[in-house]
């Protein structure tokens, strides 16, 4: 069976376990398109060039087209998800302190949590005969708490029949954005009180009461232990401070951000600016052992009311949680 010949119908988006790409992929393996023109696109991408649907570029067609035939509409609902999600990865500094996404099918998950303490985690001298210590990673008590996040799309097919798929892709890469904003909101709430599981940031006291300098970030950074200090989220106001250090406006150092606006600390943690931190507040972690992000599915749309041409009030939402891995790899210091 060739890309040509699929039979496009709403059923698609029902299979469980699967994505609209998954679905299409199992028909219409890439792999058999190694060395043809054809090659690089995958199964929904070589379905819009089946039906002749360009969705970006100064020549992007209307929104009408993907309505031009039957099979062709049920394309539509996955054009949303795509460029939804394409505004989520763009606007998204969740890469910036999450060790690993776990992807599951359903809205219970629970978690595991791993002892980080010298006697657990030290490997110690095994006398001839003598038992191996252990480490026993066990489960959390409490699920990971998974908070379903979207917008409604409104419009009238009438409305948007004759607007450039590029332009409306703007609007809905916004939506994605803004999921993509609260879902890191929600990430720093978990590092910062934790997850249920008795396990909130440690605070840390400065060196001098009431003056913040760059020996309380050495502070943080030797609080860590084993941990690695390769991560900074801190509010506006923390944020200006470690700005302001003498060792962060050094010349040298300064050149990075001046060419290319990036923040890193003479530590070398990149700094994360959010605005869901207590005033004057940081969190200094280690991004690759502190944090799992847990979504239920992809960015879901409803789609039936999209493919019948009445699209009036669509649902864009995406399910996700955050989980604690070491509660020790996150250390808080109000400024």
């Amino acid at each position: 069976m060739g890309y040509e010949t699929i039979k496009l119908e709403k059923g698609m988006y029902h299979v469980a376990g699967k994505s609209f790409t998954q679905v299409l992929e199992s028909m219409d393996p890439s792999q058999n398109y190694a060395g043809s023109e054809l090659e690089g696109l995958d199964a929904y991408q070589r379905q819009l060039k089946r039906y002749g649907i360009k969705v970006s570029g100064a020549g992007s067609d209307s929104v009408e087209k993907f309505f031009n035939t039957a099979d062709s509409s049920a394309l539509f609902p996955e054009y949303i998800s795509r460029a939804v999600a394409q505004g989520i990865n763009e606007a998204n500094s969740l890469n910036e302190i999450i060790a690993t996404k776990t992807m599951i099918n359903g809205l219970d998950y629970r978690s595991i949590t791993i002892p980080a303490d010298d006697e657990t985690q030290s490997l110690k001298r095994v006398a001839e005969g003598a038992a191996i210590p252990t480490t026993t990673i066990k489960k959390q008590e409490k699920l990971v708490k998974l908070v379903k996040r979207g917008r409604m799309l409104e419009a009238s097919y009438e409305a948007i029949r004759f607007q450039k798929l590029d332009l409306f892709t703007i609007a809905l890469k916004q939506i994605g954005a803004y999921i993509a904003k609260t879902q890191f909101n929600d990430a720093v709430g978990v590092l910062l009180n934790g997850d249920g599981n008795e396990n909130a940031a440690t605070a840390v006291a400065l060196t001098t009461s009431g003056s913040f300098g760059y020996a309380d970030l050495v502070k943080l950074w030797s609080e860590l232990g084993d941990f690695k200090m390769n991560a900074i989220v801190a509010d506006s106001g923390a944020m200006g401070k470690i700005l302001n250090l003498s060792e962060v406006k050094d010349a040298v150092a300064g050149l990075n951000f001046h060419a290319t606006g990036k923040l890193v600390t003479p530590l070398g943690a990149n700094l994360v600016k959010s605005a869901a931190l207590p005033e004057n507040t940081l969190l200094a972690l280690d991004k690759n052992c502190a944090l799992e992000m847990v979504c239920a599915g992809d960015v879901m749309v409803e789609y039936d009311k999209l493919i019948d041409r009445q699209l009036e009030r669509a649902a864009i939402t995406s399910i996700a949680g955050f989980s604690k891995i070491f509660a020790d790899a996150v250390k808080k210091m109000a400024v």
